[in-house]
């Protein structure tokens, strides 16, 4: 009897390593697509993928899917397949199919609020009618307790249609400031996977809060 308690335990012992994390980036597939404002997202999923040496070529649960480790964290990166407005089609099931807790699905996505490079780290909110967003809630069954990574990008100029802004591609500022941005988001996702989502988040955010200040009375 003692043998039989002496192996469960070592059997719990060893599933209570730390739960994954699934990182998901909203966009939309194709060229049509690639280094627009639309796609900020699919940009940092890459570098972020790129900077631990994760490849994102397999088709799984409608999305171009990786995974890796970092600090013995297992860690999902993943690209919807679909078109923006479905994205939940794929992320409820990757969620699903891996057992994630919805606490560690975190939701990239292009924020208009926000100047341009600059980011934010949210535990969690509404759609703010961001139609990705929108069908994430969906498909997690009205549930918005999963955070998010805002990626700025602006708003568009004088009168300019803002899905005609969304869809072009960055001007030589812009591009400068995103390039930044995608290695300040790299790092914090980092920290996010290391030290936990509320730690990580309180110093990145005010260290973009100053970046906010000094960017927002500058050319867009």
């Amino acid at each position: 009897m003692n043998e039989m308690l002496r192996r469960i335990c070592r059997r719990n012992f060893c599933t209570c390593s730390p739960r994954p994390w699934l990182f998901f980036g909203l966009g939309d597939p194709g060229d049509k697509y690639r280094g627009t404002r639309h796609n900020v997202c699919f940009e940092m999923l890459d570098s972020f993928a790129e900077s631990l040496g994760i490849h994102m070529e397999t088709a799984h649960c409608k999305a171009m899917f990786g995974k890796g480790f970092i600090s013995g964290v297992l860690v999902l990166l993943a690209k919807p397949e679909t078109c923006m407005n479905l994205s939940g089609e794929s992320a409820g099931p990757l969620a699903a199919y891996y057992n994630i807790l919805l606490t560690r699905v975190v939701v990239f996505h292009d924020d208009m609020d926000l100047p341009c490079g600059v980011l934010c780290l949210h535990p969690k909110g509404g759609h703010h009618s961001h139609n990705g967003l929108k069908s994430m809630i969906y498909h997690f069954c009205g549930n918005r307790e999963f955070p998010r990574l805002r990626i700025g990008v602006g708003r568009p100029p004088g009168q300019m249609d803002t899905k005609a802004f969304m869809l072009q591609k960055f001007n030589a500022t812009a591009r400068e400031r995103i390039d930044a941005a995608l290695l300040e988001g790299v790092h914090a996702l980092k920290q996010v996977l290391s030290k936990g989502f509320s730690e990580s988040s309180k110093c990145f955010n005010i260290e973009q809060k100053y970046k906010h200040i000094r960017l927002q009375s500058l050319p867009r």
